[in-house]
């Protein structure tokens, strides 16, 4: 008797964390947009114009926007998150050449692993038939941040390529902001 007793009191507990979260969750899109629109404006607030230097620079790195059309909202979530945790790791390394604003980038990367923490609270990742997809945005993803990644280090993390690497993130969060406008 004892051991049911406990187990309702887990259940009943459970049940109420689950309804506190939801509608956290429930508001999660319109809550990521307001995030992107703060994190644009934060990356904007970081530097200052494209330096006319940099422009010969230019590099195409392929966004896999693919991995931002699945049918599936909790596919949608995990991609998110996935770019969210690859542009955090970007910008919480080697920074000191590109001589950005100290509390527009701290706030910038506070707004992004709050997101994360976020995404990684509503985003319940089930093992379906989907699983292989989301693998293959996963691979497609890191291999789209390690040509981001490999191109800081080949430029030595010079100010050219941290603000190409700037303007490739704002482009990936107007994606993700253009993706969550549709959920």
């Amino acid at each position: 008797i004892m051991n049911a007793f406990g187990l309702i009191q887990i259940g009943l507990m459970l049940s109420s964390i689950t309804i506190i979260s939801s509608p956290q969750c429930n508001h999660l899109p319109l809550q990521q947009r307001k995030v992107i629109e703060n994190s644009l404006r934060l990356l904007d607030k970081m530097g200052k114009e494209f330096p006319q230097q940099c422009l010969r620079e230019k590099m195409s790195f392929r966004f896999p926007t693919q991995v931002l059309q699945p049918r599936q909202k909790e596919t949608v979530g995990v991609a998110i998150e996935e770019i969210l945790q690859h542009i955090f790791y970007i910008f919480s390394k080697n920074l000191t050449v590109a001589a950005w604003d100290q509390t527009a980038l701290d706030q910038f990367q506070n707004t992004l692993y709050l997101q994360i923490e976020q995404l990684e609270a509503c985003v319940i990742e089930k093992h379906t038939q989907h699983c292989w997809s989301k693998e293959v945005s996963r691979l497609k993803l890191k291999k789209y941040f390690q040509k981001i990644d490999c191109f800081l280090k080949d430029k030595q993390h010079d100010l050219c390529s941290w603000e190409i690497s700037r303007a490739e993130m704002r482009r990936c969060l107007q994606l993700i902001d253009k993706m969550t406008g549709k959920l």
